[in-house]
């Protein structure tokens, strides 16, 4: 009978230990198996939308390919609306911030360039001459460095907008861009600012740092669109010369951000905006 009893509670041990076994491991499977879902919840992105690297270079999306924008007809802080231009493959988020005028935008997106564009706009539907501009920040100092925070005056919302725009780029580049017509391949004038000894964080006198603008802007007057910075808070003046596209009324205007990478998104900070509906109040 002893030994009966003793293989009876040996038995039992062991069934407890395994339950207890169990306990620990499923948890951890339930968690796997969400990472899992969660990963595959996102498609893959095409080798041609990959940010360019060391062993990869990023090309313009195949011919005619384009997705359908997701738009929200929800009011934020100035603007009417909110949209995913182009919807990127994993959707963008935006908040505004009354207490300091900020509107904080993630978003993923392969890139607001070739022939097609994917990233978060906020937006209002102008009509005639504009003026906006807004500080920008990155909360992330170590984004990757084509992120770009944009101002942009398109046609439509649709991801091969005709458009102007400028854009503060993480690596500290500013440009001024436009799609000339839809589909078409954007062009620009890009401009690399930088300082030997003026500013600071290099390694020497002579090792050049970048600049990074702490403010941009877009004037429309007419068709000319032109780029406005302000580097280290100085007054606003237009930097380069201005472009020249025709754009129906009423168009888009508004502020956005794209990360530059297909499915990981990033935040940009845009604060102080200005959106006048006239020109030379670029401020």
């Amino acid at each position: 009978m002893m030994s009966i009893v003793h293989v009876t509670t040996k038995r039992a041990c062991q069934a407890s230990l395994l339950a207890l076994m169990l306990c620990g491991v499923a948890p951890l499977l339930r968690a796997q198996a969400a990472d899992e879902s969660a990963a595959s919840a996102t498609p893959a992105a095409p080798a041609w939308a990959q940010p360019g690297s060391a062993t990869h270079t990023q090309v313009a999306p195949p011919p005619d390919f384009h997705r359908p924008t997701t738009t929200f007809d929800t009011p934020i802080g100035i603007f009417s609306g909110q949209s995913d231009v182009g919807s990127a493959l994993v959707p963008g988020s935006a908040s505004y911030d009354p207490k300091t005028k900020a509107y904080t935008i993630t978003s993923a997106g392969y890139n607001v360039w070739y022939t097609r564009d994917e990233f978060r706009y906020l937006w209002k539907k102008i009509s005639g001459d504009v003026s906006l501009a807004a500080d920008i920040a990155y909360p992330d100092p170590d984004g990757y460095g084509d992120r770009k925070a944009v101002l942009v005056i398109r046609q439509s919302l649709a991801d091969d907008s005709r458009e102007a725009l400028v854009a503060l780029h993480g690596g500290g580049m500013i440009h001024l861009a436009e799609r000339p017509e839809t589909d078409a391949r954007v062009k620009d004038m890009e401009y690399r600012i930088g300082s030997r000894g003026g500013l600071p964080g290099g390694a020497t006198p002579d090792s050049l740092v970048i600049a990074h603008a702490r403010r941009i802007g877009i004037e429309k007057r007419g068709d000319s669109f032109a780029l406005f910075v302000s580097l280290e808070g100085e007054p606003m003046h237009q930097f380069g010369p201005p472009i020249h596209l025709h754009l129906k009324a009423p168009f888009y205007v508004g502020i956005g951000f794209c990360s530059h990478q297909p499915t990981t998104p990033d935040t940009a900070v845009l604060s102080d905006v200005v959106l006048v509906n006239k020109a030379g109040e670029v401020d």
